[in-house]
């Protein structure tokens, strides 16, 4: 178990609610702005866990997710291509084949966000 002040929660979350609760703070407001930013974007997504990810599917797949690690978060647009197509609005981000990592004082800009939320979508689309 991982506690978090009173609340006990699994050592595996299930749900995005219990994978925050082991976050720490100045994470937790970087991805929850990053969640309500998803869900605003695409207000008929599912949330999830998915691969210890905290994810977002529509349709049955998967197309956004978030993490945290000990010195950064992550956004994973779930799709190399996505990040690959985008390396100019990303040139001030550590990125990988699939993700984008930022500093929770420095979270992704909403715009920057819901565009590539919207090039995944169409991708999934396409």
């Amino acid at each position: 178990m991982i506690f978090q002040g009173a609340q006990a929660v699994a050592d595996k979350p299930k749900t995005i609610d219990e994978y925050l609760v082991a976050v720490s703070d100045d994470q937790r407001a970087a991805l929850e702005k990053l969640r309500k930013t998803i869900r605003a974007a695409v207000p008929k997504a599912e949330e999830c866990i998915n691969y210890g990810v905290a994810a977002f599917r529509l349709n049955g797949e998967c197309f956004a997710g978030f993490s945290s690690s000990a010195k950064h978060c992550t956004f994973y647009p779930m799709s190399g291509s996505t990040v690959a197509a985008h390396q100019d609005d990303l040139k001030n981000y550590k990125t990988t084949k699939g993700s984008i990592q930022f500093q929770p004082d420095k979270p992704l800009p909403v715009a920057l966000v819901r565009k590539l939320i919207k090039a995944r979508i169409a991708e999934i689309d396409g």
